[in-house]
């Protein structure tokens, strides 16, 4: 599988004249496998314009602004995989890739943020070992902030070359197409073939296919 240890740091370098503040999204709490996968992105001052919760963007779309914030912005990227978030729990590896996100971000930058903006109602305060950043929730926050939209967009592109390397591994699950998720095709493979390294076995889906 693609390394889990993210390439992060600058798009493009450029001086901050305000307070850092990043926008911090995840992606795959709910496949039955791969990681998950959290971004934290400050945005530079030629960022992309068209910035949105990329669910709502079509996969061209989303594929070109990745490249673009990647390109003009500061960001990082924490992934923890399966095995780890059998071992965690899915909410403790979503704020611990989260955490590991930032953590990735501030050493790219040398500096620390001032607040991170996270997607969701709830932060890694007191949920992740590590997380020591002023952090404040915002529902619906991947298409309202957006920094937010543009760490949305990263992780989700982030996890999805991990899933495509994942399916050219073990090509059965059709991971290339449903890049974990439970659908009728990847469900019928569990049954056909069991769970994989790669699958989540604390996941009632995937613990059942165990027990066939």
């Amino acid at each position: 599988m693609v390394s889990a240890t993210p390439q992060n740091g600058f798009g493009a370098r450029f001086l901050f004249d305000a307070p850092l503040v990043a926008g911090i999204d995840e992606a795959g709490r709910g496949p039955l496998a791969g990681p998950v996968v959290a971004a934290a992105c400050i945005l530079g001052p030629d960022y992309p314009q068209g910035l949105d919760d990329s669910k709502k963007l079509s996969a061209r779309r989303r594929a070109v602004l990745d490249e673009q914030v990647r390109a003009s912005c500061a960001w990082g990227v924490g992934v923890v995989d399966a095995r780890e978030i059998d071992t965690l729990n899915i909410l403790v590896a979503t704020m611990t890739a989260m955490t590991r996100a930032v953590e990735h971000l501030v050493a790219a930058m040398g500096a620390e943020l001032h607040e991170a903006l996270i997607d969701g109602n709830m932060t890694p305060h007191g949920r992740a070992k590590g997380w020591r950043w002023p952090a404040r929730a915002i529902v619906g926050g991947d298409g309202k902030e957006p920094a937010i939209s543009a760490a949305s967009i990263i992780a989700k592109e982030w996890r999805d070359r991990l899933m495509r390397e994942a399916a050219r591994e073990h090509p059965c699950y059709g991971w290339d197409r449903n890049k974990g998720y439970g659908t009728a095709e990847h469900m019928e493979a569990l049954r056909i073939h069991g769970p994989s390294p790669y699958h989540r076995h604390s996941f009632a889906p995937v613990a059942q296919a165990s027990l066939l």
